[in-house]
């Protein structure tokens, strides 16, 4: 049986040689003597010693397997040097798609476009194209339809060590829940014209409450007549909604009572101005 610092250097090169994350039961398929265990260990020796050096790279447990990786303070240059290579993107139907697959799988195609909401044929082409997702066998309903399951690919983009990684429902919720709005009855609008910060109220609508105390102190016939009073420039504006026309043909007396009423206004805003 080979030595402890032996098996060290052997696991090194196993994991250092493949291109894909290497699985302990392999290297112990390859390496006399190893155990699952003995791989774990010799894995933590070889971290220490990258660590000891102040190498920038380290051994990983990835997708059910080991691989090296860079450390972030170095990844930048090496990003660099592979900037010209297509970085894998997906696009928000596609992270819909496959969040259902990992969370529900194995999961039809009916599964999905029945939580999505829309049909899903590309999107799951195209996650099986990018090899995110693959065939997981057949359902046992009618018809047979395909199942679909993630893969290690799937780990590798979104690195993670196994399914059991993925986040929790209720840590998504949290998560979710931190990110929003507290949810407000209060806006702060800014006016142009005095620069004050006043409050809107969403409920109703109104922003004056001290202009609606006084309102309702005033004669029934003047609020009728009124609406929403602003400022510009300093000086109250007073709206004036416009008399129900009747079904007659009094058409010079429905000018007149119009005249009235924008006279009536104007010396309301008269009075207010001088006020």
């Amino acid at each position: 049986m080979m030595d402890e610092r032996y098996m060290d250097s052997a696991v090194e090169a196993l994991i250092l040689s493949s291109p894909e994350p290497l699985a302990g039961r392999r290297i112990a398929q390859l390496v006399d003597g190893a155990s699952p265990s003995k791989i774990a260990r010799s894995v933590a020796l070889l971290n220490d010693g990258y660590a000891d050096k102040g190498s920038s790279f380290r051994i990983r447990e990835i997708a059910g397997g080991y691989q090296y990786y860079i450390l972030p303070e170095y990844a930048g240059f090496v990003e660099e040097m592979f900037s010209h290579r297509r970085k894998l993107r997906l696009t928000r139907a596609a992270l819909e798609t496959v969040a259902i697959v990992a969370y529900r799988q194995p999961v039809t195609k009916a599964e999905i476009e029945h939580v999505r909401g829309v049909a899903s044929d590309g999107v799951i082409r195209t996650l099986l194209e990018k090899n995110l997702v693959t065939v997981a066998g057949r359902a046992a309903t009618v018809g047979k339809p395909l199942q679909y399951g993630t893969t290690d690919e799937f780990l590798k983009f979104f690195g993670l060590g196994s399914l059991e990684g993925l986040p929790q429902m209720s840590e998504i919720e949290e998560m979710i829940s931190a990110s929003e709005s507290r949810n407000q009855t209060e806006l702060e609008l800014e006016l142009d014209a005095d620069r004050k910060i006043v409050k809107l109220n969403i409920a109703d609508g109104t922003y004056d409450p001290e202009r609606r105390e006084r309102l309702e102190d005033e004669p029934e016939d003047t609020r009728q007549n009124e609406a929403e009073v602003g400022e510009s420039g300093g000086e109250k504006l007073v709206l004036v909604r416009p008399e129900p026309e009747e079904a007659d043909d009094g058409g010079a007396e429905k000018s007149a009572d119009s005249k009235g009423v924008v006279a009536e206004a104007e010396t309301v805003g008269s009075a207010q101005k001088d006020d």
